[in-house]
């Protein structure tokens, strides 16, 4: 028994190939609403109770020229320089921090325990912090 290999190679030839866009143009769709969905999410919530100067803690035309900067923390309730604890000068959940000491300190902040620690020269330590301008 042979085979018939011509009767096969011609039955292919005479079918045309048939594609199904369908699942194609589903996949496109999907992928296109799932980056509509990424790109319109927002990357910074704003808290109600700070203006956006603080929530940039840089200073600006607007506001003068300041040697401080604000540094706002959720929660914030100690901050402590050299060890020495000016827990004071907190207000509304925010601390002001000399320039040269956010250049040659070094600040660790913590929001679960709502705590700054700061490190600074010993020449600032005494102008390291002060309590921000209401």
């Amino acid at each position: 028994m042979s085979i018939d290999t011509k009767r096969f190679k011609d039955r292919v030839e005479q079918q045309t190939p048939k594609i199904n866009l369908v699942p194609l143009l589903d996949v496109i769709f999907t992928i296109m609403i799932f980056l509509l969905v990424m790109l319109s999410q927002t990357s910074l919530d704003v808290p109600d109770n700070y203006t956006q100067d603080q929530v940039s803690a840089k200073p600006t035309a607007a506001s003068g020229t300041s040697d401080y900067y604000l540094l706002p923390l959720n929660g914030l309730h100690k901050v402590t320089v050299n060890g020495v604890d000016y827990s004071q000068d907190i207000r509304g959940g925010a601390i002001a921090v000399h320039t040269r000491v956010m250049d040659e300190g070094k600040i660790e902040m913590d929001a679960s325990t709502g705590t700054i620690v700061i490190q600074s020269p010993p020449e600032l330590q005494d102008i390291a912090v002060r309590p921000p301008n209401t």
